[in-house]
């Protein structure tokens, strides 16, 4: 009887326990619409206006609102695509720079009611909010400051026209998450006919204060983008790419919209920052931000867009991928298929957190409900920490068996600040602990990547802070290999490098155009190829035997003894795709240091952002001594524009020295340019 009082009495106790109070917030810290915002994580950006038709990235303002005539208009394929590759929202780009806007704004006749589409009855925000709320996605609008068409650009009149127009934006459209402001502001345009150039003070033209109360006034939960804010900021860089250490802490008032130092000196956030100012991560499916047909071959591909992922969620920063819908008004179907993929890819690396299933512990902890059990909850709002005083922890996970893992995810509880300045992941082998990562700063969320690694017992150790660490979610996984080709580069030596597309995998290739397997040849350094073969390389992941789809290349002579005859004509049989050679009198002369059978020649265009010069009308000549010439070939590059792809030529083998292609015609009537020029001797 005495026996069962006293364990009444003690759960009497244990239930009646005060759970220890909360640590003291760090600041700053975030407002409930910031907070809101960070957990979306990843959204779309959809950039479709009058440069789609004009083919431009940055508009003058003098095109006519007749050339906006999309064929088949569809918002709700946006939206669709969007949800399937498990994006959280859609920013559109209402109005850019050329002033052109996309609903029947009472403001301006540089609008959709005066186009073709739909008669001129159309409002492609209202579409564009309605498909959104059905595939159950937050709804955004980018609204450039600056505008190249409106004659009062420059002047005070033009701030109540801006301010008019978002009126109606954030009015008549329901709830907007995001508004986006542009950094870009002032310069050369149309402006009502005026054509000049006009400067603003970025500073104060367009008195932002009353501008953010104006937006607060009409959507009070809505995100306000700019450079320096004031609720999200741009990362600095249009690669997507957040930094080693970002911080979500911002010398705000040091910051405004355009300034000319902004990614050198505040992209990074800074540890001191007197305001809560999170990165943003921006960043084009293609290489412009409009679309452009001849970019259809450029979409990124999956490794670059899981890079991209890892460097911007996984750095502390949300994610904005654009798609430069095309001409027809729908996402282009290679943007759709990578997208796609990288959503999947995404889903399944994160699939499965080992951690939720393990033991752990702490080294210390704060006292009821800030326990290491809080971090394998999977709720956000619980969180372990410790007592006061210190700055370093640590958290235990015990697998009970070996595991193998090759992911690392951190949460910090933001709401109480951004405090971790160092940490380091460790595994137990025999007795010791041994390094396997470590990274700077935490924040919302941070994910590090490293090969595969096995063990039954890991720690994390918090290093180094602003104060005790307070941590919400620890995550452990084990991604599934990427299992695509291996890529492939050549220098002008000759010398091949195949790289694999995930941290483990295996490369087995051969050079006589047999199918590779893992009985052929195994990558294991840069090897030479210096005649005509057919490359072909596979990725192999050793634990499961599976392998990818083959890269087939074909390799042809190596181009070390090559000679241009003009300056700077060494870019066009550099192996660099990305550089070019530009010729004043539209031909390139190429000494190949030694006389051989030559049956054709390979010609790449500029694949620079704005290219330019590209042949569409060719004559091929070969010569023995470089004085007398024959012309072994002539033509056209067919559909060169739109697809800007490597043009292949093959004609009857004959003996040289020297070759020269010659541009009879360039697409744009500039002088020719030469991205890469090869031979074929096989």
């Amino acid at each position: 009887m005495k026996n069962s009082l006293w364990i009444a009495v003690l759960l009497i106790l244990s239930f009646c326990q005060e759970k220890v109070a909360p640590p003291t917030p760090v600041l700053p810290i975030p407002d409930a619409k910031q907070i809101a915002w960070q957990e979306l994580e990843y959204y779309g950006f959809i950039h479709f206006n009058m440069n789609t038709f004009s083919d431009r990235e940055w508009g003058f303002g003098d095109e006519k609102p007749e050339m906006f005539n999309p064929s088949d208009l569809q918002p709700r394929q946006w939206a669709q695509v969007a949800a399937e590759a498990g994006m959280k929202g859609l920013i559109i780009t209402a109005k850019h720079h050329d002033g052109f806007v996309l609903w029947p704004s009472a403001y301006t006749e540089h609008s959709v009611k005066n186009s073709p589409w739909k008669d001129g009855k159309g409002d492609l925000i209202k579409e564009l909010a309605e498909a959104c709320e059905e595939y159950g996605l937050k709804f955004g609008i980018y609204y450039s400051p600056w505008d190249r068409n409106h004659p009062d650009y420059g002047k005070p009149e033009y701030i109540t026209y801006m301010r008019n127009q978002l009126t109606e934006l954030l009015s008549n459209y329901g709830d907007i998450f995001e508004v986006w402001f542009d950094g870009a502001n002032g310069g050369d345009g149309y402006y009502g006919g005026a054509n000049e150039v006009r400067k603003v003070d970025k500073l104060t033209y367009y008195d932002w204060p009353n501008t953010y109360n104006l937006v607060r006034e009409l959507q009070p939960g809505a995100m306000m983008f700019s450079d320096g804010g004031p609720d999200v900021r741009w990362v600095g860089n249009e690669h997507g790419f957040a930094y080693e250490s970002t911080w979500s802490n911002l010398m705000r008032d040091s910051v405004y919209a355009g300034m000319p130092d902004y990614p050198q000196k505040y992209a990074t956030g800074q540890e001191n920052g007197t305001h809560w100012v999170p990165a943003e991560a921006d960043v084009s499916i293609r290489p412009g931000w409009y679309y452009h047909k001849y970019e259809d071959h450029k979409v990124k591909t999956l490794p670059e867009l899981l890079e991209i992922y890892y460097k911007s969620i996984g750095r502390n920063a949300s994610l904005l991928i654009n798609f430069p819908v095309d001409t027809r008004g729908l996402i282009h179907e290679n943007d759709v298929e990578a997208i796609l993929k990288f959503g999947e890819k995404v889903k399944n690396d994160f699939a499965v957190n080992l951690v939720a299933n393990a033991s752990v512990s702490a080294n210390e902890e704060r006292g009821s409900g800030y326990g290491a059990e809080n971090v394998q909850d999977g709720d956000y709002e619980t969180y372990w920490t410790t007592p006061d005083g210190g700055k370093t922890g640590e958290i235990t996970v015990d697998f009970d068996t070996e595991t193998t893992f090759n992911r690392l995810l951190i949460q910090e509880y933001t709401p109480l600040g951004q405090r971790i300045k160092s940490f380091v992941l460790e595994k137990e082998a025999g007795g010791n602990w041994e390094k396997i990562a470590e990274g700077t700063t935490v924040g919302y969320k941070r994910i590090l990547r490293f090969p595969d690694v096995t063990a039954i017992k890991v720690r994390v150790r918090f290093t180094d802070g602003k104060d005790i660490p307070v941590i919400s979610e620890i995550g452990i996984y084990n991604a599934p290999k990427l299992l695509l080709p291996p890529s492939y580069s050549r220098a002008i030596s000759g010398e091949v490098t195949l790289s694999t597309p995930d941290e483990g995998l295996e490369v087995y290739y051969t050079l006589d155009g047999s199918e590779p397997s893992t009985a052929s040849q195994q990558y294991s350094a840069p090897f030479q190829i210096d005649k005509a073969s057919t490359l072909q390389a596979i990725s192999v992941n050793p634990a499961s035997g599976k392998k990818s789809e083959p890269l087939r290349v074909e390799v042809d002579l190596a181009k070390a003894k090559w000679v241009g005859s003009s300056d700077n004509s060494e870019k066009a049989i550099d192996e660099n795709a990305g550089s070019y050679f530009t010729s004043e009198n539209n031909n390139l002369t190429v000494d190949l240091g030694e006389s051989v059978s030559l049956k054709g020649f390979t010609y790449l265009p500029m694949q620079a952002r704005y290219p330019s010069g590209f042949i569409t009308n060719f004559t091929f000549e070969v010569s023995e001594n470089g004085s007398s010439w024959q012309q072994v070939a002539a033509g056209e590059f067919s559909n060169i524009v739109n697809s800007p792809i490597e043009q292949i030529i093959r004609f009857d083998a004959v003996n040289a020295r020297f070759i020269r292609l010659k541009a009879s015609k360039t697409a744009d009537g500039n002088p020719a340019t030469f991205a890469e020029v090869g031979v074929l001797t096989k």
